[in-house]
């Protein structure tokens, strides 16, 4: 499905003693970083915040006034949009991935819902992880400006300090579980927690070839099982040290054919048969090879 995505990255950060929450790193990457390469599917990705570099292309917009809170942050956001759906995001998710925006959208179109949103361990709504439909959205946030201009407040600052939860409570919202993509980094203990979680042993390999693709600009995905079972015969049958220079000899030869997946896994096969055959040649007793007799024995 079409989507637009809204991250929201202006927040003060208060309890963060006003760091620069979007640039602080975890396993490497920017959080801003990570949570567009979530979206990175998004047709066009509004960021709303002041300017900085980004990994990823992205349109700036600034709700008014600046810092007037996430409700406002999000209209100046969605005036930016055009696409039926509009992923919303805030920019501190480290575990957010791309396949928790498609069950966000799927969830979103098979309930008929105005939005879906995820839900995160103790069961709690999280607005900003969620994705809407704009027309629902947007006659939301109309409704609030207009109820906040009945109550004295017009003009652009309208939805100015106003709580996420008057937003979300104007819309009809179907909930997804999901306690890991749903944790937020709001303190540094929570930022210590994601960079120590990064490195558990399920998640490191992961974790690392996400970083390395994103550095080097990569865009490929490749079974990273036949890679690490080709780095595992070329130690055994060779030398370790053939190992990580196999692996680069097959990501180059990959890159000078085709360079797909289906480039990588070719070039892994015939590495990997190359190397079952040394460690055979060198493992078989002379005696067991029998020579070409030629054309002319007998």
């Amino acid at each position: 499905m079409p989507y637009d995505a809204v991250v929201l990255a202006g927040g003060a950060a208060r309890r963060l003693g006003g760091a620069d929450k979007p640039g602080v790193r975890v396993g490497g990457r920017r959080l801003l970083d990570r949570v567009l390469e979530a979206c990175a599917g998004a047709r066009t990705t509004v960021v709303v915040a002041d300017p900085r570099p980004t990994a990823r292309p992205v349109r700036w917009a600034r709700e008014e006034p600046p810092g007037g809170g996430p409700v406002a942050a999000l209209d100046a956001g969605l005036r930016h949009t055009t696409a039926q759906y509009a992923v919303v995001l805030s920019a501190d998710l480290p575990f957010l991935e791309e396949v928790t925006v498609r069950r966000l959208l799927t969830a979103l179109h098979t309930s008929g819902a105005d939005g879906a949103l995820l839900t995160d361990a103790d069961g709690r709504d999280q607005p900003l992880v969620a994705a809407y439909r704009t027309t629902a959205l947007r006659r939301a946030l109309t409704e609030l400006a207009g109820a906040a201009s009945t109550g004295g407040r017009a003009g652009a600052g309208a939805l100015a300090g106003l709580p996420l939860r008057r937003l979300a409570g104007a819309l009809d919202l179907t909930r997804v579980p999901d306690p890991l993509a749903s944790f937020d980094c709001d303190t540094w203990d929570d930022i210590a927690d994601a960079r120590a979680r990064i490195r558990e042993h399920e998640h490191v390999l992961d974790e690392w070839i996400s970083a390395v693709k994103a550095e080097l600009g990569i865009d490929l995905d490749v079974d990273t099982g036949v890679l690490l079972d080709l780095a595992r015969d070329a130690a055994h049958g060779v030398a370790r040290p053939a190992a990580p220079l196999t692996t680069f000899l097959v990501g180059y030869a990959a890159a000078q054919g085709e360079g797909g997946p289906e480039a990588v896994a070719e070039a892994a096969r015939k590495a990997a048969a190359l190397a079952l055959r040394w460690e055979e040649e060198n493992s078989a007793p002379l005696s067991a090879e029998k020579p070409d007799p030629g054309p002319d024995a007998g």
